[in-house]
């Protein structure tokens, strides 16, 4: 685990914390990374993985014997016994990349689908229905007009995503913001007959929050602009990315509505933009810990399972990962809870709600978003990580210094008092002297660096996670109590084999969405969409009655 973060870290050329400005439980670290060097860092990374044996060939067929995963069929190697097998396709599984009336089979300009697999999934048992995604054009650093443009630099200190230390020497690099004109909007809906979104030709839905610049000028029809990034592709790179005109229009169009943008009037496109068409297997088929339904040892993850963006693949990629290597070691399911971490809400409301449209991680899919912090990341979850064999012995050793750490600086928040000096000092009225340091700490006006005497003895993620706990206690502390009340749910497991279409009480529809989903406990059949109190009040009477029995779905 974390090979991503560190990678990130090494590779990065614009680091920034998102709504800094705003409360802790919604503060978010960005960054840009230099594509070409992430790609080698990144594959000399796996390459150097031990037992881990790379091969290029084509994933044609699955082979299954009684429900169970036996082999699969490669193009050009064959036949290949495996138990387990974790397929993570993206958006090449009957991949068809459409730019204005053209279309060519891919998953990826220039880069042939996987057709022949969807076949192979249906066969095995799997629906799969279409999504659609799309890319921006790229563009040419030197024909760009930076004069007039906004830069947005990158912060320094650098924020972190690993808790390692990892070098980086590579310079911060500024985007810069543009704006769309009402020149452009007006070629876009001039055009949208051709546009193969907006002519039927395109059925997969694409993400609702990242949408083609067609969507925003025909769904925001109100707004006067819309802001683009242009975003570098890396230190060395003549690569631009404009971040917000992803879009499917012909070539031609593309180019005139790029030239009607401030600072793009001369621009040269190097790729023009596209929308990948692709198949998706929708994620009511999965278990928790991402193995299908239909063949046991068949795991499957990212935007295959009806996703979008990078961090909601990865994430995934990872818990089907260890769940596949559990699965062969005989131990019971990885499964995160929503109040464990954001993973654990990502999964929990594919398998149980499932997608209508390609599904984006944001904080406010969580419920106890305060308790999912990154600034606590680690605390919450680097004994799971170790339980579940993923630290190193040194990174365990420095996990556990880390958290040592934490532990010392809330001790000495509350065992230390302000002496009435240091109350002066720092302009506290007299009475406040003899306060711990942790009930002072609570004031909006007083940070921990100004009450430490040697705040430099903990690190500046210490420092932060702690201060952060101090200051939103109360909040915290109501979170954790809904938290603990809401754990017996997910503790209450159902019946294996329960028959929900001869249940008494249970209205048609929820009998289908129960036999869909196949709940394993009774918090998760809670979200179902359309659950009812008093449905969920007979399946907590069965729920009881499988505890007793010692009859649960296995996963």
């Amino acid at each position: 685990g974390g090979a991503m973060a560190r990678v990130a870290d090494a590779t990065g050329i614009q680091f920034r914390r998102l709504n800094a400005s705003r409360g802790p439980a919604v503060r978010s670290t960005r960054c840009q990374s230099d594509s070409a060097r992430y790609r080698e860092a990144m594959t000399a990374l796996i390459a150097a993985t031990p037992n881990l044996t790379l091969l290029e060939d084509e994933v044609v067929d699955l082979e299954v014997s009684s429900g169970r995963l036996a082999a699969i069929h490669t193009a050009r190697q064959g036949r290949m016994n495996t138990p387990a097998l974790v397929v993570t396709t993206g958006t090449f599984l009957n991949g068809l990349c459409h730019t204005g009336s053209e279309q060519v089979a891919g998953g990826r300009v220039g880069e042939a689908p996987a057709s022949r697999l969807s076949e192979g999934l249906k066969r095995a048992g799997l629906t799969l229905r279409r999504f659609k995604t799309g890319t921006t054009p790229r563009l040419a650093a030197d024909s760009i007009d930076w004069s007039g443009l906004t830069p947005q630099h990158g912060e320094e200190p650098r924020p972190c995503f690993s808790f390692d230390e990892v070098a980086n020497d590579l310079p911060q690099v500024p985007c810069y913001i543009t704006f769309t004109q009402a020149e452009t909007h007006a070629i876009v809906r001039n055009n949208l007959d051709r546009s193969p979104l907006y002519r039927g030709i395109i059925q997969g839905l694409g993400p609702r929050y990242c949408p083609s610049l067609e969507d925003k000028i025909v769904k925001f029809a109100d707004k006067e602009r819309h802001q683009i990034f242009l975003e570098p592709e890396g230190v060395d790179s003549d690569r631009i990315y404009p971040n917000g005109l992803s879009t499917s229009l012909p070539r031609d169009v593309q180019d005139a509505f790029l030239r009607s943008i401030p600072g793009l009037a001369r621009v040269r496109v190097l790729q023009y933009g596209y929308a990948v068409e692709y198949d998706y297997a929708p994620p009511t088929q999965l278990f928790p810990s991402l193995m299908t339904k239909v063949v046991a040892g068949l795991f499957l993850a990212g935007q295959l399972n009806g996703t979008s963006g990078y961090e909601e693949a990865a994430a995934q990629g990872l818990m089907a990962g260890v769940n596949a290597v559990r699965l062969l070691a005989g131990a019971p399911p990885a499964v995160l809870g929503r109040d464990q971490a954001y993973l654990g809400v990502l999964i929990d409301d594919l398998v149980t709600k499932g997608v209508d449209e390609p599904y984006r991680m944001f904080t406010a899919r969580a419920e106890h978003r305060l308790t999912l912090r990154e600034a606590n990341a680690e605390e919450r979850l680097w004994r799971l990580a170790d339980a579940w064999g993923l630290l190193p012995v040194a990174r365990r050793k420095a996990a556990a210094a880390r958290q040592s750490a934490r532990e010392q600086l809330r001790r000495l928040l509350s065992d230390t008092r302000v002496g009435s000096t240091r109350a002066a000092d720092l302009g506290l009225e007299p009475a406040q002297a003899g306060q711990p340091l942790a009930a002072l700490l609570r004031r909006p006006d007083l940070g921990i660096d100004t009450l430490l005497d040697e705040p430099a003895a903990f690190s500046l993620a210490v420092r932060g996670m702690v201060e952060e706990e101090v200051k939103y206690e109360g909040y915290i502390a109501r979170e954790q109590r809904e938290i603990e009340r809401l754990r017996e749910l997910e503790t209450l497991r159902l019946p294996a084999g329960m028959d929900y279409q001869v249940t008494a009480g249970l209205s048609r529809e929820l009998r289908e969405k129960l036999d869909a989903v196949r709940p394993l406990t009774l918090g998760q059949a809670s979200r179902i969409p359309g659950m009812t109190p008093a449905a969920l009040a007979l399946l907590r009477v069965q729920a009881h009655r499988a505890r007793a029995q010692g009859q649960f779905i296995a996963a």
